[in-house]
């Protein structure tokens, strides 16, 4: 077994843990590649088809190629799809930056498809090496009662024993690609052929590395056009992968703002 088998494993676990564990699931499917990746797994991890519904926080603000790329997967991918509209900017905490309070939109819609579902778990595609606050996640990660997110107060995971047994009417967050890289999941990519946005790839000698808002959102100085150069790019570079997410230049603790009040 390989370093991606495990990885693999591990996850298609993680993922049938929580498919035993919880009877309200779903799946938040932002259409990036980590995303991606998970439905992967999911499909894998089920022999096939996704036993639970997947949810789109709908901004209104993506780029045309990932709208494409939904109306695509989700039917290709046979997805029980549920799509959240987020809330105007409006009604957003004002003291946060415009970027970070654009983002928000979405941590309100996430709440919205939770409370419209009865949702008990909600799967997410994040990763520990994405951002210093994800790196305090858990795998199965408990949440207050409107979403809030204590990192201080969480429950050990040693030796990849993960808790799942929580009091009733805990909502929990579960990320089975937390310990994985964005070297792994491009080569993990790569070896299963997982379809991705062709925003990826470069073009004019700049491609996204990470996903979000056309707004919100920039690419980044790059001549990576196939997912092998795009391997071999992240294996020397030191650029962060959020260097093009705008909100991450905002203030010092504009994320951890977002992810204490339930973004994912």
């Amino acid at each position: 077994m390989d370093h991606l088998d495990a990885l693999e494993s591990q996850s298609v676990y993680i993922l049938r843990e929580a498919f035993n564990r919880f009877d309200r699931l779903a799946m938040l499917w932002s259409l990036g590649k980590d995303s991606n990746t998970m439905v992967w797994l999911a499909m894998k991890a089920f022999f096939g088809r996704v036993p639970f519904p997947a949810m789109f926080c709908d901004t209104g603000k993506k780029f045309p190629e990932m709208y494409a790329f939904k109306e695509r997967y989700a039917r290709e991918w046979r997805l029980d799809l549920r799509v959240g509209a987020c809330p105007p900017l409006e009604t957003i905490d004002p003291s946060l930056p415009p970027a970070a309070r654009s983002s928000a939109r979405k941590t309100e819609a996430l709440k919205g498809l939770v409370a419209k579902y009865g949702l008990t778990a909600v799967i997410a595609g994040i990763r520990r090496d994405e951002d210093a606050t994800r790196a305090k996640e858990r795998v199965f990660s408990p949440r207050g009662e409107h979403a809030e997110w204590d990192f201080r107060d969480q429950p050990p995971e040693l030796w990849d024993q993960f808790k799942t047994d929580f009091a009733p009417g805990t909502h929990v967050r579960i990320h089975p690609l937390l310990n994985w890289t964005e070297l792994d999941i491009w080569r993990y990519i790569q070896r299963e052929a997982i379809p991705v946005v062709d925003l990826y790839f470069a073009k004019g000698g700049k491609r996204y590395r990470s996903l979000g808002d056309t707004d919100i959102t920039s690419p980044v100085a790059s001549q990576a056009r196939t997912i092998a150069e795009i391997i071999a790019e992240l294996e020397r570079t030191r650029t962060p992968e959020r260097a093009g997410r705008a909100m991450d230049h905002e203030a010092e603790d504009s994320f951890e703002r977002l992810r204490a009040a339930g973004y994912m």
